[in-house]
């Protein structure tokens, strides 16, 4: 049996440590050092010969390697930076009952279509995955089973059948018979990582791993299984909604901020190819509270409805609840209202809302969220066909945004009539769209609504008509 010795890894950072410690002496975190033992060669083993490695000058290096590999969803094409990379290590999470088996089933289909595909199941049965395989119409001749846990079984299969792509599910399932600790150790889950990772890179098979999550959301085991791989997708929605959103957080092959968007139905999941057209068809009717706003995620603009909720409350506990929305970003926008505009919300639960399940994370959406906010307190609908951009600042004023132009044309094509937009932004004007500039949020409020607010929260200071 080969020997190990024992080191610490901060499940952090992925830093190691010769010896336990409270606090991790690279990132500094608390209580964050586990203990993971390093196999060594046994004493009789004979190293193998190898000839000297030589460096030699990048641009002699070819980068005519092996094609990605297409597959025929645009939208999991578009989050992989174009296709599945030869010899790439790929690693997805996601909750449970979220859709990652799902997900990967179908791509094997798809890749099965032009070779062979190995599907390593350590958490299911044969039995089970062909079920799952007829319910989402993936049975494919191409699939090869293996329902294995043994990380050198593994290993020896993927050598012996050099499949097109090989697909482990899960990674925590997966042990390695030569170190101490159960599957899903901090020990087993790093080393088997990093043996898939060198296999891949060795014979050219990508690997696709499923990655369990906690309850933070973040996945599980040491922190360096995300820096081992090359790309990290995280599949994200509710599994009581229709839309999932597959999300990249990393990508050595492409961008890492782009998303696809596919939909949860009796037959498995189907790509979304326009995710505003299927926003916007499940939008509510013109009511207070409600607002179009475009969010640009990576190269793609999307046009979501942001809705809210304004309640009295009489109690000496209000409520500020988000959803999809940061919240301390809506805390922030409740100051600005309640400084610039002389709202007052002390008094008042505050929800907020991304509908379809989508997150917004860049601050394009404040002003349509403060317009949301304002016509749900006063009571009125905003204007039919209307969107609102741009980023609100904490004097009240109307930032500029990137991408604007993109934004406008995506508005104009699902056949939005008018927009607010900031001030003295260089965008083209898409015909058929009316597009208002405002400097600042009493602007804006004014704009989106003409006609006098009947509202003694607003003063004549705020630039508002009020009557």
């Amino acid at each position: 049996m080969p020997k190990s010795t024992i080191t610490f890894v901060c499940t952090e950072c992925g830093g190691e440590s010769l010896r336990w410690a409270g606090q991790c002496p690279h990132c500094r975190a608390w209580n964050t050092l586990q203990e993971f033992q390093v196999r060594k060669a046994a004493k009789d083993s004979k190293p193998r010969p190898l000839e000297p490695v030589r460096a030699q000058p990048l641009e002699s290096i070819s980068v005519e390697g092996a094609p990605r590999q297409r597959l025929a969803w645009g939208e999991l094409n578009r989050v992989l930076g174009g296709g599945i990379v030869p010899g790439s290590m790929v690693l997805i999470g996601g909750e449970p009952g979220v859709g990652k088996s799902t997900l990967l089933m179908h791509a094997a289909a798809q890749v099965a279509r032009g070779g062979p595909v190995l599907y390593v199941s350590g958490e299911e049965s044969g039995h089970q995955v062909r079920m799952r395989a007829e319910r989402l119409g993936a049975l494919e001749p191409g699939i090869l089973l293996l329902a294995e846990n043994d990380l050198d079984a593994i290993c020896e299969a993927i050598r012996a059948e050099s499949p097109r792509l090989a697909i482990v599910d899960s990674i925590q399932t997966v042990s390695d018979a030569g170190l101490e600790g159960s599957a899903g150790s901090v020990t087993q889950v790093r080393e088997s990582a990093a043996r898939l990772m060198r296999l891949a890179k060795e014979i050219g098979v990508p690997i696709f791993l499923v990655g369990h999550v906690t309850k933070d959301g973040s996945i599980a085991g040491p922190r360096v299984l995300e820096h081992i791989v090359d790309t990290v997708l995280y599949l994200e929605g509710d599994r009581r909604q229709e839309l999932r959103i597959l999300r990249a957080t990393k990508n050595r092959f492409g961008s890492a901020e782009e998303i696809g968007v596919f939909a949860m139905g009796e037959a498995g999941l189907e790509e979304v190819p326009d995710p505003s057209a299927a926003i916007l068809a499940t939008a509510a009717p013109a009511s207070p509270g409600t607002v179009i706003v475009a969010a640009l995620e990576g190269t793609r603009p999307l046009l979501v409805e942001v809705q809210s909720l304004v309640n009295r409350n009489e109690n000496a506990m209000v409520r500020r609840i988000a959803n999809g929305i940061d919240v301390n970003r809506l805390h922030m926008i409740l100051a600005v209202l309640e400084k610039r505009l002389k709202f007052s919300f002390a008094k008042s639960d505050v929800f907020v809302s991304v509908a379809g399940g989508i997150r917004i994370t860049e601050p394009a959406a404040d002003l349509g969220l403060a317009l949301a906010i304002v016509s749900n307190e006063i009571n009125r609908p905003m204007p039919d066909g209307l969107i609102v951009i741009g980023e609100l600042g904490l004097s009240g004023e109307v930032r500029r945004v990137g991408q604007l132009e993109r934004r406008l044309h995506e508005a104009a094509r699902h056949g939005l009539t008018r927009a607010l937009i900031p001030a003295g932004a260089r965008a083209g004007r898409p015909s058929g769209l009316d597009v208002v500039e405002v400097r600042s949020v009493a602007e804006a409020v004014s704009a989106a609504f003409p006609n006098p607010i009947q509202s003694g929260a607003l003063i004549k200071e705020a630039g508002l008509t009020v009557s």
